[in-house]
């Protein structure tokens, strides 16, 4: 199951460096396919948070697992949205400073670490579990790699380090399943920090790139998936 779990993080970290290289190479992009797309990763992971990790992670833990869903929601606004009080999913389109680009390297770590946490955590509770956690962070990483090496790219990087920027977020995943299974602490409570994080970037993360937008395309794609969510966890048989 180790193997396993590696092999899909690195299916998931590998998205970080794709949606930088679509920045990188020029190449087009369309909004409404990036707006699309967050707002389907936005019900999919508050699905999969409120549905499956932050369940299992109470019942395994009681209270202090709760403590630690908490623990790592405010974690993830520490590192986004206070010390890097600029950062935003999708194309960066306006100057920024090289410290706001770097603070969000940092901030985007700490988050991209612990979705390899909770790969590995959900494929330790079952297969079925970590399939739908990996699909749910693998739908994020791509306008997350996307967003990282626009940053670097407004703060006047070369498109170099734009890229490498998407190397390290895939390389923080790696090391986050990686730890998770060698590391006892970790592994035990991998899955509520995994809950927490999952319910932030879906919620306070995702859900605020849409809602002031008008039209009814992008919150039906986010009830869209929501629904998928569903379907995906009656197919696995979680």
């Amino acid at each position: 199951m180790n193997g396993v779990a590696l092999a899909y993080t690195v299916v998931a970290a590998s998205a970080n460096v794709v949606g930088a290289a679509a920045i990188v190479s020029r190449s087009s992009w369309s909004v409404h396919a990036l707006e699309t797309m967050v707002a389907l990763s936005a019900g999919f992971m508050i699905s999969v948070s409120l549905l499956d990790l932050a369940p299992d992670a109470i019942v395994t833990h009681g209270e202090s697992g709760a403590v630690v869903i908490l623990l790592g929601y405010l974690l993830v606004h520490l590192t986004q949205h206070t010390l890097a009080p600029h950062f935003h999913f999708g194309e960066e389109v306006h100057h920024v400073s090289k410290i706001t680009s770097f603070s969000a390297l940092a901030g985007l770590m700490l988050h991209t670490f612990v979705d390899g946490v909770a790969i590995a955590s959900g494929f330790g509770v079952s297969h079925a579990l970590g399939v739908l956690v990996f699909l749910a962070i693998l739908l994020h990483k791509l306008p997350e790699g996307l967003a990282i090496s626009s940053l670097f790219l407004a703060s006047g990087e070369s498109r170099r380090a734009a890229l490498a920027a998407s190397v390290a977020l895939a390389v923080s995943s790696l090391l986050g399943a990686l730890l998770t299974l060698e590391v006892p602490l970790l592994g035990r409570f991998g899955l509520p920090l995994a809950a927490g994080v999952t319910l932030y970037v879906g919620a306070s993360n995702l859900v605020p790139e849409f809602q002031g937008k008008t039209g009814w395309r992008l919150p039906i794609s986010f009830f869209v998936g929501c629904g998928i969510y569903y379907l995906a966890r009656r197919a696995v048989g979680a």
